[in-house]
């Protein structure tokens, strides 16, 4: 009579993801945090979303969605599989993973701000278990999971657990896995899009693998949470740096008169050594403007500068500035001043088809020519009001389409695909075009930048 050996403990935490009875816990239901919440509910396990913000908690919880690209159908759905929302981290105890993703914006100085990944380790550790999985995805410097997130959680629970390293330890098992959220983009299945783990230990990144691989096609496992989290950093940094090479590089053009764009689709036709990068008004989103300088930041404690990274940077945080330079020189030609001028700017998302403000241009554009004494006025289809938000004010109201002529300028930062742009400009008396929204169409009335 032959017998079966009993299940490791590795082996039957695994068997949980496979078998989709694991309980999964994501903090912060935002732009990443909500998307992953209902991948794992389509995928049947049962998911608890927890945020600090009531409102969302209760709209999440009546079935309703405050993301437009979020259905409230999709919502509802994965209440059938058993997904609802708290505020309450003593559930985090019921999780057998959970998984984090917090906002990690810049401070003032433009250096990391990690206070609400610091506040979410203090809301859970209390709350966290031997064989629980912990997950960090927000994007953050290199050593962050080792170093901020690893001696949080084993001084700040209750139970003295340690982070398991081998095998033989018991405790609780850390890794860190990229968000590779792109809002606006249905070109790539969610499920589709290969996810980089790297554990603290192998045990960790085995697990981290097995739950991932529950609902991503593709796991890609790394020997460590740092180098995990140096992929997200170079993936990023990689468009910056091009996206601030056609940055600069369309300002040379427009001295030239040559047309950065018409560049930009000759060149694209090389079947190799060339991916295309678009000019624009500035960098948005969480993470594009923001990674570079976690980079430098966290390259200073090893004396080392990033000047190739830097100089990136400081060329797309300068663009916003550059189009002031533009709408005033528009202006300039029809005899008029940015100072009492009436501007509408034309998009708040940071970019086209969402409705995402993080780190947009606009705002930053928007409070320039407010400074600069203009009376400017927003459009943009996704936003009926924009208030407050981390780094800004406006507590404005979204402005309808039909008195465009009475604007001194029209300012296309955000090209939404709902905008009749032939419209705008036949109806405009200047239209300040950073998208080249307005390819096509002739008119003395546009100034492209």
């Amino acid at each position: 009579m032959t017998t079966t050996a009993a299940p490791t403990r590795l082996e039957a935490i695994k068997r949980k993801f496979e078998t989709r009875e694991a309980r999964i816990g994501i903090v912060g239901m935002g732009y990443v945090g909500l998307p992953l919440a209902l991948l794992f509910s389509n995928e049947r396990f049962r998911v608890t979303g927890f945020d600090i913000a009531p409102e969302k908690v209760d709209t999440l919880n009546s079935g309703r969605s405050y993301i437009v690209r979020i259905l409230p159908e999709q919502i509802q759905s994965a209440q059938l599989a058993g997904f609802h929302a708290t505020v309450d981290y003593s559930e985090v105890a019921q999780m057998d993973a959970v998984i984090i993703c917090v906002p990690t914006p810049l401070d003032k100085h433009h250096e990391p701000d990690l206070r609400y990944v610091r506040e979410t380790i203090e809301s859970i550790a209390p709350h966290i278990h031997t064989d629980q999985l912990i997950v960090l995805e927000s994007t953050t410097y290199p050593g962050t999971t080792e170093e901020l997130v690893v001696p949080r959680l084993e001084t700040g629970n209750p139970h003295g657990l340690r982070v398991a390293r081998n095998a033989e330890d018991q405790g609780i098992h850390v890794a860190f896995s990229p968000e590779r959220e792109d809002p606006g983009n249905d070109t790539v299945a969610r499920h589709d899009i290969p996810k980089v783990v790297g554990g603290c230990g192998p045990v960790a990144s085995e697990l981290a693998a097995a739950m991932y691989g529950a609902i991503f096609r593709k796991v890609v496992p790394v020997s460590s949470p740092s180098v995990a989290e140096m992929t997200k950093l170079l993936e990023n940094i990689y468009r910056c740096v091009n996206i601030a090479l056609v940055n600069e590089l369309k300002q040379l053009c427009m001295k030239m008169g040559i047309d950065i764009h018409e560049v930009i689709d000759a060149a694209k036709t090389k079947p190799f050594g060339f991916q295309p990068f678009y000019p624009g008004p500035g960098l948005g989103g969480h993470c594009i403007p923001i990674d570079p300088f976690y980079l430098s930041w966290k390259a200073r404690q090893y004396d080392f500068r990033t000047r190739f990274i830097e100089l990136a940077g400081e060329v797309n945080t300068a663009m916003p500035y550059f189009v002031i330079d533009q709408i005033a020189a528009g202006l300039n030609d029809h005899a008029k001043s940015i100072k009492g001028s009436k501007i509408l700017i034309l998009g708040l998302a940071y970019k086209r088809d969402i409705d995402d403000l993080r780190e947009s241009p606009s705002l930053t554009i928007l409070e320039l020519l407010r400074d600069k004494g203009a009376q400017v006025f927003y459009n943009d289809p996704y936003f009926p009001t924009v208030g407050h938000g981390r780094h800004y004010a406006l507590n404005m109201t979204n402005t309808p389409l039909d008195t465009l002529g009475s604007y001194d300028a029209v300012v296309i930062v955000t090209d939404h695909t709902t905008y009749n742009y032939q419209q705008i400009v036949d109806q405009s008396k200047l239209v300040i075009d950073t998208r080249n929204a307005t390819k096509g169409i002739v008119s003395n009335k546009i100034l492209r930048c």
